[in-house]
């Protein structure tokens, strides 16, 4: 039976749970506080990414996480303030933070991207987009010690084990396959499980597609309030109008939790601030890849080459701190000797706002508070891998359909 379903966030989970949804035949409305396109889903390294089966709360981090605060221009960067939100979710982060608990997390990781890998490239050859870039290249993990070719082959044995598939690079094989860019490194870990994207192109596309197939997305309008009456959501009300409701989907990023908190239920997440710049003149880099001891992501796209990096917990801001901008220019050059990072590219650095759940898992679910209301949103630094498989999930979710695997690890019930 056909729902009339609002969905509160355009992000890519927003409209790739669109996609999905309206498929199915629902009546869908997106609502959008924003009138641009900007945020996460746009600035991202555009990673499609099987190889990153370990969540961000893993041994270890919290203690680079105390290391780098007084840093601001390190790649981890937790400002200190005194907030009970992120107190508690620097605890909740703590505790989740063990061997046992990630070791639990990676086959349940690798699972959901190998699943959104393969619905992207579906979305992709069906034509209903038209053509936006993917390619499945695969991911090189540079490195320029051997502390971490090691620390990363401790990773790449994981992943073989679960089935991906991943070769170590020496200089010379690395060469053949970078044949144009100078690189300053030892070797690689070849992930040739991933792929990558232009992010902008596939939102834009979507976008269009979207509003063809009949779904309405209201821009500019911030959510005020979502109306219930008793264990169930009604309307959605907004700055500009109200909306009636069969399914309530709230996936608004960051800004979930305090949507969650305003119906009594419990979300706890804080914004990693993320930045990007471009650099539109040639740099013979063909292959997306992260530099290891620059935490720095690297991303050939459709024009373009992205240079991504950092995590920055200050709360939920767009201020671009120029230390960091000018800590990935430096770092991408440490890399590539020969890359050229002008002013003009610094100056046109963006950021995105990441929502990181405690634990490095997603939130993907129904509440067990109100039984028509959906959860999508907490993906961490997975989350435009994760698109098109979030969408799918609270499609089904939404429609009654057998699901394509377990979703109990991403219950936004969960304890911490």
């Amino acid at each position: 039976m056909a729902k009339n379903i609002v969905i509160i966030g355009g992000g890519v989970m927003g409209l790739c749970s669109a996609y999905y949804l309206q498929k199915e035949g629902h009546d869908v409305t997106i609502i959008e506080k924003t009138l641009t396109n900007e945020g996460a889903s746009y600035v991202n390294a555009g990673y499609l990414t099987p190889s990153h089966i370990i969540p961000m709360a893993s041994p270890g981090m919290i203690s680079k996480g105390l290391r780098y605060m007084f840093n601001s221009s390190s790649p981890f960067y937790m400002k200190p303030r005194l907030d009970v939100d992120f107190i508690r979710w620097a605890w909740y982060f703590k505790r989740a933070s063990t061997k046992e608990r990630v070791a639990k997390a990676i086959p349940v990781i690798k699972d959901i991207n190998i699943l959104s890998r393969e619905l992207f490239f579906e979305i992709k050859n069906s034509g209903e987009l038209g053509d936006f870039h993917l390619q499945r290249k695969g991911l090189l993990m540079l490195y320029q010690s051997e502390k971490e070719r090691d620390h990363e082959l401790r990773v790449a044995e994981k992943a073989k084990f679960l089935g991906l598939e991943v070769k170590n690079l020496e200089w010379s094989q690395l060469k053949k396959i970078e044949p144009k860019a100078e690189i300053n490194a030892l070797g690689a870990i070849h992930y040739e499980c991933d792929a990558h994207s232009t992010p902008s192109e596939f939102m834009l596309q979507m976008q269009r597609h979207l509003v063809k197939a009949g779904v309405k997305l209201q821009r500019g309008e911030e959510v005020i309030k979502i109306e219930t009456n008793g264990p169930k959501v009604t309307k959605v009300q907004t700055d500009k109008g109200l909306y009636i409701a069969d399914e309530v989907v709230i996936s608004s990023g960051t800004w979930s939790s305090n949507l969650a908190k305003n119906l009594g239920l419990s979300l706890p997440m804080q914004a990693g601030k993320g930045y990007s710049l471009n650099v539109h003149s040639q740099t013979d880099i063909t292959m997306p890849a992260i530099l290891m001891e620059a935490k720095i992501a690297v991303t050939p796209m459709h024009g373009f080459t992205r240079f991504a990096g950092t995590m920055e917990f200050s709360g939920i801001n767009n201020y671009i701190r120029p230390e960091r901008v000018e800590a990935i220019a430096k770092g991408a050059a440490k890399y590539y000797p020969r890359l050229k990072i002008d002013e003009v590219a610094k100056k046109s650095a963006q950021c995105g706002l990441r929502p990181v759940s405690p634990d490095g898992l997603p939130f993907i679910g129904r509440s067990s508070k109100f039984a028509n209301l959906t959860i999508a949103t907490g993906h961490a630094m997975m989350g435009w891998s994760l698109g098109p498989a979030t969408g799918k999930i609270v499609s089904d979710l939404i429609s009654a359909k057998a699901l394509d695997m377990n979703i109990l690890p991403f219950s936004p019930l969960r304890k911490f």
